[in-house]
């Protein structure tokens, strides 16, 4: 077994117009052995350090992967875990969310961000009820088929829930395998099909290795290969690492423009939401105009992308509620 040296010559890129040109570099730059060597240092790392997390658990259902799954894109870990606790105790099940009114998926979701996932949890759960007996569906195809669920997260289901030899390719996936394979400083700002094949080929033959290989990944760039501060004295490939090899060059391509808060569209829709978690009432048009005093047109345009959205039901007179939530003061 050869690991990867600073000696080893430099590798020619193929033509940028070669769809293969990244599945070529990383061929070339990953002998068997040394991504033998890549695989192993990896799982091994992950065996140690993997942090504790409930829906790792080995008796988490596919639905608590999969709630785990929706509620992780774009939301931290720390704020992650109370509410899939408090999630998967009221709705252990499909059936048992879609009994229940979208509005209180929306309610629980809490300041989770993104309230639509809630939704489209929703919708799913409803889906598997009525298509398959309230079951998650084990296959890629059936996965993709449930409203809101894409090619990540059918993707992180058939994987982590079923075992199956998938390559599940999250943000701190494709920062690993830029610096680790690629060379390169960051990752593209979106996902590119290149970056999807050089996932698949990088996939560990074994079923069992192959499962573990997507959340070891993942869990090297969220604790190690940082994207503003790597953390590379701890990192377990580091000697086989491109980047590191090349000297760390700056990333000089595309970035991904960071979204601002205050003051856009997305505080105030979120100002509207939480007023209508915390209540069972209904909230009057003028308890609403009082969330947002400053700007009556940003106001007014973000509770109508609420209600075009699902999120909130208007009632006649003039009153506001999440979707399908009873009002229990009566």
């Amino acid at each position: 077994m050869t690991d990867l040296k600073a000696t080893d010559p430099p590798v020619t890129d193929p033509p940028a117009t070669d769809p293969q040109a990244t599945v070529a570099k990383a061929t070339a730059h990953a002998s068997p052995g040394r991504l033998s060597t890549l695989h192993r240092r990896i799982l091994d790392w992950y065996a140690l350090e993997a942090r504790d997390l409930p829906w790792r658990d080995p008796g988490t259902s596919p639905w608590g992967v999969l709630v785990s799954e929706v509620m992780l894109q774009q939301t931290p870990v720390r704020r992650v875990e109370p509410v899939w606790r408090q999630w998967m105790s009221r709705w252990p099940t499909p059936a048992a969310l879609a009994s229940s009114a979208s509005g209180d998926a929306v309610q629980a979701w809490g300041r989770l961000g993104y309230p639509r996932r809630a939704l489209r949890l929703h919708a799913a759960a409803t889906a598997m009820v009525e298509r398959h007996n309230g079951d998650v569906p084990g296959t890629l195809p059936e996965l993709l088929a449930l409203p809101g669920v894409g090619a990540y997260t059918a993707a992180a289901v058939s994987a982590f829930a079923f075992g199956q030899r998938t390559a599940v390719v999250d943000t701190n996936v494709r920062r690993v395998f830029a610096r680790a394979v690629g060379g390169s400083g960051q990752a593209a700002p979106s996902l590119t099909r290149d970056e999807t094949n050089l996932a698949v080929a990088l996939l560990p033959e074994d079923h069992v290795e192959a499962r573990t290989w997507g959340v070891a990944v993942m869990e090297l760039g969220a604790l190690v290969c940082l994207a503003r501060s790597p953390r590379c004295p701890d990192c377990p490939v580091r000697d086989l690492c491109a980047w590191q090899l090349a000297g760390r060059p700056a990333y000089e391509g595309p970035v991904r423009r960071a979204q601002s808060w205050h003051g856009t569209d997305r505080q105030c829709r979120g100002v509207i939401l939480a007023a209508l978690r915390a209540t069972t009432e209904p909230v009057a048009q003028c308890d609403v105009d009082a969330l947002w005093p400053a700007d009556d047109p940003q106001r007014d345009r973000c509770l109508d992308s609420l209600v075009a959205d699902g999120l909130v039901e208007p009632l006649p007179g003039g009153r506001f509620r999440l979707p399908g939530r009873q009002d229990l003061t009566n």
